[in-house]
C-alpha cells in the first residue's frame, strides 16, 4: 500500500483558523472567529456590534455578509449590494438563516477595513515555497471593494491594485516600508506555521485588512491563491516571480 499523500489544500476556513490559533507569532493577528450558531451570533454582535459571517466552506467571497447591531437597537445585515433592517434579533436569525441553509458559515469579528477613495481595501499577500524549498513572500498586492459591497474579491467586483498607492494615501514612505515589511513577515511566519500541521501546503495567500491602528488581521488564508490577480498590476515582475514559482512546486 502507498501512502496517502498530504493534503496539498485545506478547504475549511474553520480546520486554518483552529491551526493558526495554536502559533503564538499568528495567534494576535487572527480576529475572533466562532462557528455559527443563534446563541453565539447574538453574544458576538454584543461583543463587537459588527461582525462578518461566511461560509466555512467557500471562495470569491460569496455568501458573506456583513451583521451590524445598531445603537437603536435595530438589526441589519448586507450581501452583495443588499441591506435588510430588523427591529429584533429574532427577525434578523431567521432572515439569515433563510439565506444560509443549511450550509456551515463561521463568524468573525469585524474589522473596519481602512478605505482608499471611500472604498474599503485589504491586501493579498502571496507566499510560496522556493525552489529550494524556502517560504518567500513573492507577492503583495491590494484588493479594493467595488463601491458598496462588502467583499474586496476580485470575483466579486473588486479592483485590484498596487500595494504602495493604497498605502502611501494613509502613511509617510518610511511607514509604508515598514508595514510591507511587516506583511512580508506575517506571511512566510503563517505558511511556516500551517506547513507544519500539513506538510503537503506548497502556497498560500493571505488576505490582510488594516483598522486605524494598522493592526495586520488575516482574514482569510487560502492555499489555493488565484495568481492571475498578478496578472492585473502594469508591473508583470511579481506576476512572472509568483508563476514560476508554482511551477517549481508542482515539482516538489
Amino acid at each position: 500500500m502507498s501512502e496517502r499523500k498530504p493534503r496539498r489544500f485545506l478547504l475549511s476556513k474553520w480546520t486554518k483558523t483552529k491551526a493558526l490559533l495554536t502559533s503564538n507569532e499568528v495567534k494576535p493577528f487572527i480576529p475572533d472567529t466562532r462557528r455559527f450558531s443563534k446563541p453565539t451570533l447574538k453574544k458576538m454582535l454584543e461583543l463587537y456590534k459588527m461582525v462578518y459571517a461566511k461560509p466555512e466552506v467557500g471562495t470569491y467571497g460569496k455568501g458573506v455578509m456583513r451583521v451590524q447591531r445598531l445603537n437603536s437597537g435595530a438589526y441589519k445585515y448586507q450581501t452583495g449590494t443588499t441591506e435588510r433592517t430588523f427591529g429584533d434579533y429574532e427577525s434578523l436569525h431567521n432572515s439569515i438563516r433563510n439565506v444560509t441553509g443549511k450550509k456551515s458559515y463561521l463568524i468573525q469579528k469585524g474589522i473596519h477595513l481602512l478605505k482608499y477613495n471611500k472604498r474599503r481595501f485589504d491586501i493579498r499577500v502571496m507566499v510560496q515555497l522556493s525552489p529550494k524549498r524556502e517560504w518567500e513572500t513573492t507577492g503583495l498586492i491590494g484588493r479594493v471593494a467595488h463601491p458598496g459591497k462588502i467583499v474586496t474579491n476580485y470575483h466579486s467586483g473588486g479592483t485590484p491594485m498596487d500595494v504602495k498607492p493604497l498605502l502611501t494615501a494613509h502613511l509617510s514612505g518610511s511607514d509604508m516600508n515598514k508595514v510591507i515589511h511587516r506583511l512580508t513577515k506575517l506571511g512566510v511566519s503563517t505558511a511556516k506555521h500551517l506547513h507544519k500541521k500539513y506538510p503537503g501546503i506548497r502556497q498560500i495567500g493571505l488576505d490582510v485588512g488594516f483598522d486605524d491602528s494598522w493592526t495586520p488581521w488575516i482574514i482569510e488564508v487560502n492555499t489555493n491563491p488565484d495568481p492571475f490577480i498578478f496578472n492585473k498590476l502594469k508591473d508583470k515582475s511579481m506576476y512572472r516571480k509568483v508563476m514560476r514559482y508554482r511551477r517549481a512546486s508542482g515539482k516538489l
